[in-house]
């Protein structure tokens, strides 16, 4: 077992600087881009933060989860299929632990991590829009606000006026 943690260990310092090494920036902006999406949809529907959530919620956790991974899953899966693929071109052998190491390192942590904290900013900043907003008080109609429409009535000319009288 100290042998199998010692090799992961020292394989995955070359992952950064060694072929396909775009993965390191494009899986983990991927997973951030798809937090960011579910935090302020989470914010919108007044969730709690996801990543506490799913520590501490445990009646939502399985549908959490499953949306969850509706969101990062394609990103792990790539993830996992691109490190195959390294770890081929690097070590001419596949060890699907590494690989499985290195999606969660690069697709389930940033996701994760982002977000909880985007749906928290984003709730704090739509309180502070709410309260802007009553703090300001009922509009009054001006010039520059929009006014109800009134309903058509008819245009009568002279004669048809005269005629109705």
């Amino acid at each position: 077992m100290g042998d199998v943690l010692r090799r992961v260990w020292e394989s995955l310092g070359p992952r950064i600087t060694g072929p396909m090494k775009f993965r390191i920036v494009l899986q983990p902006a991927m997973a951030i881009f798809f937090a960011v999406r579910g935090g302020l949809q989470d914010a919108r529907e007044g969730k709690p933060a996801y990543f506490w959530a799913l520590l501490t919620d445990a009646s939502e956790r399985r549908s959490m989860l499953e949306e969850g991974w509706k969101s990062v899953g394609k990103v792990f899966v790539l993830a996992i299929v691109l490190d195959a693929v390294y770890q081929y071109i690097e070590q001419r052998w596949i060890y699907p632990g590494e690989a499985l190491l290195v999606a969660v390192i690069l697709a389930i942590v940033p996701y994760l991590l982002v977000r909880g904290p985007v749906n928290r900013i984003a709730r704090r900043v739509m309180r502070d829009h709410a309260k802007e907003g009553s703090a300001q008080g009922p509009k009054s109609a001006d010039a520059n606000t929009a006014t109800a429409i009134q309903p058509e009535q008819p245009v009568l000319s002279a004669s048809e006026g005269r005629n109705r009288k």
